[in-house]
């Protein structure tokens, strides 16, 4: 259910959607809009039957049902720039609601004419953290794609945008309308932290698209605080004594990372409680723990989890006999 609290009246308004997911590039992005231009809210989306909760809050030894996870619509009106409505998803759902929401929001935001639709996404890489990272594109037409090339963007080829800032792309293509997804490069050995770096970069190619003067200050100093932070994690990791930089990583170098920055960062809640679910579905057959690996494989968080992942194969051995 979608609760309107206002009804704006929006020019062919922009529609920008994003939910945390790796690097918090997309979520932190779209919030970071929210906050410079003064978005104002009007609506919120309650859809309780996306959501089951995983397990119970604790406060003081009371046990509580949490509350479900709700998505809020913002809207921008643009004096020099186009309008624009923003939606901020506080959790995705499991995958297999993520189409149904997405028509329901898809649905909701034709009633205000939207001209076109964007969201955002991490892009795991071979880099380096000191890169600078690249912007690359996905989009639903092939006129969108051209009307962003003035912008250097890499275009995806070939792969897939996954989760709910893909998914409502292939839905809004149904329903005519056009959109394009902005991935921002981060190294595939920090995906559970903070990426502000690709965020900026993101922001840089939307603002000017949007026409838009954003001020990424804050962005950048961001940026030099998670990469010192890594470098004293790579440090650490390999041993050295503190150095003004640090040699290339060697791919033991970048095992290592991948399984010890668990222990310094976490995952979203979404992503741990469809990990939880697809551990508790495999348990029940096992024909789908290879889906569950591939979503352990995908955080890079199979190192952490693997004893849990091969106790699954034990208990349907033990059960043979």
């Amino acid at each position: 259910m979608i609760k309107e609290i206002a009804s704006p009246k929006l020019k062919n308004p922009i529609f920008i959607a994003a939910w945390p997911g790796m690097g918090e590039v997309a979520y932190r992005a779209a919030l970071f809009l929210k906050e410079v231009l003064g978005f104002k809210v009007f609506a919120k989306l309650q859809a309780s039957q996306f959501f089951k909760p995983a397990a119970v809050s604790v406060e003081k030894g009371i046990l509580n049902i949490p509350e479900m996870p709700a998505g809020f619509f913002y809207y921008y009106k643009g004096k020099k720039s186009p309008d624009i409505i923003l939606f901020l998803g506080e959790v995705q759902p499991p995958l297999e609601y993520a189409q149904d929401l997405s028509l329901m929001i898809v649905n909701f935001i034709k009633k205000y004419k939207v001209s076109q639709m964007f969201t955002f996404a991490a892009k795991p890489e071979s880099i380096d953290h000191k890169s600078k990272p690249k912007v690359w594109i996905a989009a639903t037409h092939k006129d969108v794609l051209e009307s962003l090339e003035k912008f250097n963007l890499k275009i995806l080829k070939e792969g897939q945008v996954s989760g709910l800032n893909g998914i409502i792309l292939g839905v809004g293509k149904k329903k005519s309308i056009k959109g394009a997804c902005l991935l921002g490069e981060i190294p595939f050995y920090t995906v559970q932290i903070e990426n502000p770096k690709a965020t900026g970069s993101i922001l840089s190619v939307i603002g000017k698209y949007l026409g838009v003067d954003l001020d990424l200050s804050s962005i950048v100093s961001r940026s030099k605080f998670i990469e010192d932070e890594i470098d004293k994690l790579i440090t650490y990791l390999k041993g050295e004594a503190p150095a003004q930089g640090h040699s290339p990583l060697s791919e033991d170098d970048i095992d290592k990372i991948k399984k010890d920055l668990a222990a310094y960062t976490k995952l979203p809640q979404s992503a741990l409680k469809e990990i939880e679910k697809l551990f508790k579905d495999a348990g029940k057959d096992i024909t789908l723990a290879n889906k569950l690996k591939g979503e352990l494989d995908r955080w890079n968080v199979y190192k952490e989890y693997e004893d849990k992942f091969l106790d699954l194969f034990k208990k349907k051995g033990k059960e043979r006999h």
